[in-house]
This record gives structure tokens, C-alpha cells and sequence, in this order.
């Protein structure tokens, strides 16, 4: 399918004197009007964070669990806007949603990952955009799949809100690791890579689950280049109705943004240019040749299909597949290679060559068939 680009209109342009980066911060869940007054008034005093942010209806996993405080919570939106000067953002999940917000002036609308999976409830929202000036920031679905991602971004786009922002937010995973969501890192950067334009913040909150782990995702996140974070933050997390194992306390996300190293994208330093140069141009010697040695294994696994096609040999080879997977990961050990860095370059490897090697034998069965009629 051929790409759609985006038309989207700078965050400086809409984040009234926002700096290098975008800080959104509030709870995960407005729970009474005191709780959010008193998290905003400490935001506020700190300064640095441009929105609030709060949950208003929770979509839960299963029910009798919290599930908002509802149309009740927006006035508190409305007050600690007037009050502090925050923008203030709002999860929606469909056109009643995106009424009661506006009614209450809410700033920005946020799309969550429970919604944009489902392109149906992203069209009856961006429906209820048409005609509408409001910015509009967009979780990544809850699986891995930038394709649901951009096709969420592209139907508010086209419903005419320019003023758009993708969040990761990390993606739901058998075994996620250390996290509660995987990062899946490389999804956001194609992202970035197809939409250099499109601003991208981190939600170091859901990809961690554990205050002890946030810092190291901000971090990450920014040193990918992505244009801010919005982090939960609660001024009780420990009796806090949802999520709270992953929502700081307001002093805890003021030294967060403040520890964290604002690296820089280039240098004006010509020797620091100079020796870069060289650098770069070695690697990319190293992947051109990278590249020759993938091209030579592959023909040489033509040879082993033909050869097989001859036997009548199936393409996969278990036992030879884990010998294989298991001496090149001991080998890279040698080499202090990380072993999921091995483990996955040989996976890609061996896949294609599974493919290359059955399709290959399924037209050498249809030229032998063909040349017997």
C-alpha cells in the first residue's frame, strides 16, 4: 500500500513555550477533586511539566476493578486549568467521549492503546473530530503492529486535526522481560523513520510497571530522539485506586526530567565531524561486506535445495536448525556479542533461507512436472 503522509503541525506550534522536550504528567486515574488539586499544585510549583493528564474513564481488563470517576472529574480538569495554566489531556475511547471533553474544555485528546486497536472505534472518533481544532495524541495499539498504529494516526489526520502526536507506550508480550509492556523498540523508530515530521513521546509509566525502572526508559527514549514523556504520577501512589506501582510522586517526576541528559542530535565541532566521517564511512564498509557474505550464504542455499530436491529432503532440518542456532550463540559469546543480538540476526537468516529453499523446491517439482507433460 502506498504510504500516506501525514500533514501534522509542529508541538512547538501548539505547546504554548515549550523547550527541547514535551513533559505530561499527572495520575493514571482522577479519583476525587483533592487528590488532583493537590498532585497539579505541586507540578506547578516545580514548573518544567506543560499538561496534566488524568484518566477519567478506565477501560479495566476485567470489571469491578476502578473504572473512572466519569463526567465529574472533567470539572476538576477545568478548574486546575484555570488555576495552574496547564493544558490539560483526557483519554477518550469514542464520540460521547470526545463531546463531555470538549464541553468541559479539555486541551488535548489522548487515544488509548485498548482503542487504537480497533479501527472501528478510531473512525467513530475521528467522525466526531470532523470540524473540530483540537490536538490529538495517539497511543500505540496494545500488539505490536505499526500498521494498526499508522492507520489510527492517517484517520484522525484526515479528519482534519494536524496538531497530532504518537505515544509509546510499549506493546502486550508473552514474555515481556523486566517490563510490564515490551518496548519493541525498533516499532517507534520506523515510525519516526516514515514520519520524521510526526512528534513521538514515551510513556515510561506503562512500559516499565516499576517506578525503579522508569528512569532508564525516559532515558532510552530520549536518546532515541523522541519529543517528550508523559508520566503518572500520583501524590499517594501506594493507595492509589489503579496502577500503582508505576506512578511516581510528583518531587520523584520533577528529578527524573531533571537527571535525565539531554543529548544533542549533531555538533558544530569540525574535528568532532572529521572523525565521525571516518568512522561512519568503516561502517559502512562492514555492512557492504555484511551484505556480500548474506549474499554468498544464499547461494549456497539454492545449492543445498537442489540437492535436497533430488533426495526429496524436507527444507527443515530440525536438529540441524538447533545445533546451528545454539554453536552460533556460543560463538558470539567469544565475541561479547549479546546473545538475543546472535539469537535474532540468525533467526532472520535461517527464515529466509527456510523460504528460498521451499519455494525453490516447489518450482523445480513444477518444472519437473511441466517437462513430463
Amino acid at each position: 500500500m502506498e504510504q500516506i503522509k501525514l500533514n501534522i503541525t509542529p508541538l512547538q506550534k501548539w505547546v504554548p513555550n515549550m523547550k527541547e522536550h514535551l513533559y505530561i504528567a499527572g495520575p493514571c486515574a482522577a479519583e476525587s477533586r483533592t487528590q488532583l488539586l493537590n498532585i497539579a499544585e505541586e507540578l506547578a510549583g516545580y514548573g518544567g511539566f506543560k499538561i496534566f493528564r488524568a484518566g477519567i474513564w478506565k477501560p479495566r481488563t476485567r470489571p469491578g476493578n476502578f473504572e473512572g470517576i466519569g463526567e465529574e472529574g472533567l470539572t476538576w480538569l477545568q478548574e486546575i486549568k484555570d488555576k495552574y495554566g496547564f493544558l490539560t489531556t483526557v483519554e477518550v475511547a469514542g464520540a460521547a467521549h470526545v463531546e463531555l471533553a470538549l464541553k468541559y474544555n479539555v486541551d488535548v485528546l489522548w487515544i488509548g492503546a485498548r482503542t487504537t486497536v480497533n479501527p472501528f472505534s478510531v473512525q467513530e472518533i475521528a467522525d466526531a473530530l470532523k470540524g473540530r481544532d483540537i490536538p490529538v495524541i495517539v497511543k500505540n495499539p496494545l500488539n505490536a503492529d505499526l500498521s494498526l498504529w499508522l492507520g489510527a494516526l492517517e484517520r484522525i489526520n484526515n479528519a482534519g486535526i494536524t496538531r497530532l502526536a504518537a505515544v509509546h507506550r510499549g506493546f502486550s508480550s508473552i514474555d515481556p522481560g523486566k517490563y510490564r509492556f515490551d518496548p519493541v523498540w525498533k516499532i517507534p523508530v520506523e515510525l519516526k523513520k516514515r514520519h520524521p515530521s510526526l512528534p513521538i513521546i514515551c510513556d515510561p509509566s506503562h512500559i516499565a510497571g516499576d517506578t525503579k525502572l522508569i528512569a532508564n526508559i525516559a532515558q532510552k527514549a530520549l536518546d532515541l530522539d523522541m519529543s517528550g514523556l508523559m508520566i503518572e504520577v500520583h501524590n499517594d501512589p501506594q493507595n492509589a485506586l489503579s496502577d500503582r506501582n508505576q506512578q511516581l510522586k510528583p518531587k520523584e517526576a520533577h528529578d527524573l526530567i531533571g537527571n535525565l541528559s539531554k543529548r544533542k542530535i549533531t555538533s558544530n565541532d569540525q574535528n568532532f565531524e572529521q572523525i565521525m566521517e571516518k568512522l561512519r564511512n568503516k561502517i559502512d564498509r562492514f555492512d557492504h561486506e555484511l551484505l556480500e557474505l548474506v549474499h554468498s550464504r544464499m547461494n549456497i542455499v539454492d545449492e543445498i535445495a537442489n540437492i535436497k530436491f533430488q533426495n526429496n529432503i524436507t527444507p527443515l532440518q530440525m536438529k540441524r536448525f538447533c545445533n546451528l542456532s545454539q554453536n552460533r550463540i556460543d560463538f558470539g559469546k567469544k565475541l561479547n556479542l549479546p546473545k538475543n543480538l546472535t539469537e535474532e540476526l540468525f533467526m532472520i537468516i535461517h527464515e529466509e533461507s527456510l523460504r528460498r529453499q521451499s519455494e525453490l523446491m516447489c518450482n523445480l517439482k513444477l518444472n519437473k512436472e511441466s517437462s513430463k507433460s
